[in-house]
């Protein structure tokens, strides 16, 4: 499937819009990003959580860098073989890297009918 950046970017956007309130309301100081690939180039990685889980912070306040979430553009393309496919794969990364800023395992995830 093919995609261009800008589009996919869109596309993230609005998948991000669709989860529900109660993931994304507690997401604090944490930015979205989209890049091509990682920074090995494969297409095995379709998301990052690059940041201290809630679960494992102490001190931590102003001042502190964002972290960051990543989903990969070409990756998801590789995957995919149409649209709807894709919104759900993206879908799937971006539930999979916010539970990782809650310090939340699968099983944690099911429970709370987040997956």
């Amino acid at each position: 499937m093919e995609m261009d950046a800008a589009t996919f970017e869109e596309l993230v956007v609005d998948e991000l819009d669709r989860l529900p309130d109660d993931m994304v309301d507690g997401l604090e100081n944490v930015v979205f990003v989209v890049e091509d690939r990682p920074e090995d180039g494969s297409l095995d990685l379709l998301g990052l959580y690059d940041g201290l889980a809630l679960t494992e912070r102490t001190q931590y306040g102003m001042g502190e860098l964002p972290d960051r979430i990543v989903v990969y553009r070409e990756p998801h393309l590789a995957l995919s073989t149409s649209e709807d496919e894709l919104r759900d794969e993206v879908h799937t990364t971006l539930v999979h890297e916010i539970a990782h800023f809650y310090g939340l395992d699968d099983a944690q995830l099911h429970e709370m009918g987040w997956a």
